[in-house]
């Protein structure tokens, strides 16, 4: 017969798996790509056996993931997704209007997105009307360097912050124009940096162009990315306008998030 456990056993199950949580949520394991349980276990000051009786748990309800390379532990997107929905409430009620309003002006479908350690994640997603359509991307993630929300993210990031997060070797490939390290990367952001406008073709995928622009916090940090996708085929005549109307569209939410820069302009890809 399986005994129940009394309130102390609860709470304290409860503390294990939140300090857990807390550990993998650092810097340095995010950036190295999780811990094992033995390291977990010396971090928390816990039993090795209940870490990983306590890591199971988690990683059966999505909040954990191992990496079945590695055998490393990392936080799992659906706690990403959860805190999204919590801690970034404000971000996506204001955000929703916008989209919507990028939609009519484009006729893509936009989308707003976070970094997640060295991952871009989709939070919100508006469709446009074409029946050619990029796939929804909300709940879905992608290495930060390969996509045009990716480079507007890292947008503040100088050479060596990107060293630390993605580190000195060469980068994964994905579409034909992919930066293929943190060199060129660095180079891509710099030239963003001074249009305010990110500008991917092909970088991800194979006829596909991306424009995204950062939304910025009352401090001035960037803590989303608003971006259109689309066929090459179809947006590259209109690519001008597609970057006038996302570069405004992330003015305007950064503004109703308090941002307010003393010189604001919005640039265009020349």
């Amino acid at each position: 017969m399986v005994r129940a456990m009394d309130g102390a056993e609860r709470r304290g199950s409860l503390q294990r798996a939140l300090s857990l949580l807390v550990a993998l949520s650092t810097d340095e394991l995010t950036a190295g790509g999780g811990a094992g349980v033995s390291q977990l276990a010396a971090m928390t000051a816990q039993d090795k056996s209940q870490v990983s009786r306590t890591l199971r748990t988690l990683a059966d309800e999505g909040l954990v993931e191992r990496d079945p390379r590695t055998l490393l532990y990392r936080l799992g997107w659906q706690l990403y997704a959860l805190a999204a929905q919590a801690g970034d409430q404000r971000l996506l009620r204001v955000a929703a209007p916008v989209l919507l309003r990028t939609v009519g002006e484009t006729g893509e479908r936009s989308h707003l997105s976070v970094l997640r350690g060295r991952a871009v994640l989709t939070v919100l997603t508006e469709s446009g009307s074409h029946s050619v359509q990029t796939l929804s991307w909300v709940g879905r993630t992608v290495p930060c360097h390969a996509t045009s929300s990716g480079r507007a993210l890292l947008l503040d990031h100088d050479r060596d912050a990107l060293v630390r997060l993605l580190g000195t070797g060469p980068l994964e490939l994905f579409g034909p124009n992919c930066p293929v390290d943190v060199d060129d990367l660095h180079a891509r952001i710099q030239d963003a940096r001074l249009r305010g406008i990110v500008l991917s073709d092909e970088d991800f995928e194979a006829g596909l162009l991306a424009v995204s622009a950062p939304v910025r916090d009352v401090t001035g940090r960037i803590v989303a990315a608003l971006n259109i996708s689309a066929p090459k085929f179809r947006l590259a005549s209109r690519v001008d306008v597609a970057c006038t109307s996302v570069a405004a569209a992330a003015a305007e939410l950064s503004r109703q998030l308090g941002w307010l820069p003393a010189h604001a302009s919005v640039l265009t890809p020349t």
